[in-house]
């Protein structure tokens, strides 16, 4: 018997993100042994370094053991969300984690929200109109993507913290500290996406349905918001796996710029101290956000075009 045609799609997602996922996990296993130096003196790190702590090493590692065997240790234990145990903290990596997961998912989505805001409002406003308010904006979006993240960061600290005392400088306590580190992290993208918006509003204008609804008597603000957005979606919404990247790899130094707790301050104080146990359950937690988010954005596909859901 045939399987259904609509499985397709959901068997072929399911493969590519085991894939993945397998990738990033060999792909950290394999940075643990073929970095420079005795694997023990590796996990050890900067921390405690004590006989004890070796041995309990040798034992969680299977290190006595072959590399085929170690290796295949390691991913049943990875199956069974065993993520192993910082040897820098001496706490479990999944409790680690656990305890500053939080904190940065506020930080991404709120960053998120402001880039995709920002980008649709500054591409609405400005698709089809006239000359000088495009190159405008465009040079603010061109400001934005080429300064580095943590560059705009000192900037809002030094006009809305030092000088103004708007905002705190640091923590993340009160709500409104979570302000400037969400522009700094979401201006990037907001310049990104909003070129990417603008152009391809523009280009839907341009098409003979936009001249249809035009001739039916709809406003240009509506033919825009109805008809145009929709096509000019697509494209943007492909970015939305590149712009999760920059969310990820920039909270790192937004946390650490600001003082705030997150994933971010604790990835940079594992590789500091060489504690790859965290450096190693950190990059396979991100490849399994990228790989949800591929899976959200195939589902968003199909809902912006209906000719894709029966492709």
């Amino acid at each position: 018997m045939r399987a259904p045609a609509w499985l397709g799609a959901p068997v072929r997602r399911l493969v590519s993100a085991v894939a993945v996922l397998w990738a990033a996990a060999t792909t950290a296993y394999a940075a643990l042994l073929l970095a420079p130096g005795d694997t023990v003196d590796i996990l050890v790190g900067d921390g405690a370094d004590t006989p004890e702590i070796r041995a309990q090493i040798v034992a969680e590692w299977g290190l006595d053991r072959p590399e085929a065997v170690r290796y295949l240790s390691y991913l049943g234990r990875l199956l069974h969300g065993d993520l192993g145990r910082s040897y820098q903290l001496q706490r479990d990596v999944g409790e680690v984690l656990a305890g500053q997961v939080g904190p940065t998912v506020r930080l991404t989505l709120a960053a998120a929200a402001v880039g995709v805001v920002l980008a649709l409002v500054l591409a609405v406003a400005t698709a089809g109109r006239s000359v000088w308010p495009r190159r405008i904006v465009s040079a603010a979006e061109l400001v934005a993507v080429s300064v580095p993240q943590f560059v705009i960061g000192i900037v809002l600290l030094f006009v809305f913290s030092f000088s103004l005392g708007w905002f705190p400088v640091s923590g993340a306590a009160d709500p409104q500290a979570l302000v400037l580190p969400a522009l700094a992290l979401g201006l990037p993208v907001a310049g990104v996406l909003g070129q990417v918006l603008r152009e391809g509003l523009e280009r839907a204008l341009e098409q003979p349905f936009a001249v249809t609804a035009r001739s039916r008597g709809l406003s240009e603000r509506a033919v825009v918001a109805r008809h145009a957005l929709r096509h000019a979606l697509l494209p943007a919404v492909t970015l939305t796996g590149w712009f999760t990247g920059v969310l990820l790899g920039g909270a790192v130094i937004t946390e650490a710029l600001f003082g705030r707790p997150g994933l971010g301050r604790v990835t940079m104080q594992a590789v500091s101290a060489k504690d790859m146990p965290v450096v190693m359950a950190v990059v396979i937690l991100s490849a399994a956000v990228y790989v949800t988010i591929s899976a959200l954005l195939d589902l968003a596909y199909r809902l912006i075009d209906p000719r894709l859901r029966s492709a």
